[in-house]
């Protein structure tokens, strides 16, 4: 079953209760969404209703939130024993003043609270509130954000065994978008039908337990954002106006959805035999990202990859088209700290997962990107896609 055991939970909390007993603190107030996954398994929609976890370090685990989750609760977490709802946004009284009620109905006014938000909720449907901290001015609210991400660094065998399985239909996903991909055809045409071919496939295997953590109706994916042709000089695409043709490079992404856990595969195709120019910045960036891959391993530092990989850069001319660092952590998350950044002085341990993608980007011909999902082990790291990397293997034809 691709999904982490009640255990893994039962850990997690433990651990958080063991970071109150450190910090002095009587509890843990989270309204961030990936904390409410990755402590309970909760995966809540952060829509304009405010929403909190309570985790005192005795006791009952607590919600804080709107009716419409009421249901919704032990479907996904039977951590959760204590529930006070409130109908809906905005209100006769304000879903914070209620909260403030409740915290004093639980026993927690007058203690110290660790929040992972200053803000309380944060929200992109509008939310807007009074702090806890005005309402309730004789408890301290110590922040703890920091504190929760540096927990969910390191991960777990369940954990790798889930990102594991993420790389695997990445890689199937990929494939259908490299067989798809075809003069005359957008962006988005290949990338729907590969990502829907992938996740009917993937649901089909894993079985009727299996099931995404997200809203969206594919939990597995294939795309190309825009990153056609010249569009493909810019790392953060959106979209192309117009569809794929002969000549074209294009830089492509995969992953899936696995108990909530995520995976990078990025790649170059080519839209026939690319020419000599094409074929030596493609190499150049190969080059780079087994540089900066060769300087992850244990004891070493976040930093050390990004330099080796700016070193190759160096060494052939193209530092001016450098855009972004080599890589970034993962997991539940897309982005997660630590950084392969220069910047970042974050020693590698085992059990870290990264992306490795450095890139060099040429203004009017194209950018050239490959990312990987790279797990730090006892005593090197393991690049866990087995997706082609080389020129000829990326070719089209057209």
């Amino acid at each position: 079953m691709f999904k982490l055991p009640q255990s893994e939970y039962e850990g997690r909390i433990g651990r958080l209760r063991g970071l109150m007993s450190s910090k002095g603190l009587d509890a843990v107030y989270m309204s961030g969404p990936t904390n409410l996954k990755y402590f309970l398994g909760f995966n809540y929609l952060p829509t304009e209703r405010a929403a909190a976890i309570i985790v005192p370090r005795e006791g009952e685990i607590t919600f804080f939130g709107p009716i419409i989750e009421k249901d919704h609760l032990p479907y996904q977490t039977k951590l959760i024993t204590r529930v006070f709802t409130y109908m809906d946004y905005p209100g006769e009284v304000h879903p914070m003043k209620l909260f403030a009620g409740w915290l004093e109905q639980i026993g927690l006014t007058g203690k110290k609270i660790g929040v992972d938000n200053p803000a309380f909720y944060s929200s992109p449907y509008g939310y807007k509130g009074p702090l806890l901290s005005e309402l309730v001015p004789n408890t301290s609210f110590i922040p703890v954000g920091d504190d929760l991400y540096e927990m969910r660094i390191i991960k777990s065998e369940n954990e790798l065994s889930l990102i594991r399985e993420s790389v695997r239909w990445g890689h199937v996903a990929h494939e259908l978008l490299q067989k798809y991909v075809a003069p005359g055809v957008y962006d988005f045409e290949v990338a729907a039908r590969a990502s829907l071919e992938a996740s009917v496939k993937m649901k089909r295997e894993l079985g009727p337990e299996f099931k995404a953590t997200t809203a969206s109706p594919l939990i597995a994916h294939a795309g190309i954002r825009g990153q056609v042709g010249e569009a493909s000089a810019f790392p953060h695409a959106l979209s192309i106006e117009r569809p794929i043709r002969k000549g074209d490079i294009i830089g492509t992404g995969a992953s899936a959805d696995v108990g909530g856990y995520h995976s990078e595969l990025e790649r170059n195709l080519f839209m026939g035999e690319p020419s000599e120019k094409v074929r030596k910045y493609h190499e150049i960036a190969l080059k780079m990202q087994e540089a900066a891959f060769q300087a992850l391993k244990p004891g070493a530092k976040c930093s050390d990859a990004d330099k080796a990989s700016y070193r190759v850069a160096k060494e052939y001319g193209v530092t001016d088209f450098l855009r972004h660092h080599s890589g970034h952590g993962m997991g539940l998350e897309g982005h997660e700290p630590p950084f392969l950044d220069v910047g970042e002085q974050t020693v590698l341990k085992p059990g870290m997962v990264f992306s490795c993608e450095p890139g060099i980007y040429i203004p009017g011909l194209g950018g050239f990107r490959h990312s990987d999902t790279i797990i730090i082990t006892e005593d090197s790291a393991e690049w866990v896609n087995k997706y082609p990397r080389d020129t000829d293997s990326l070719v089209v034809k057209c």
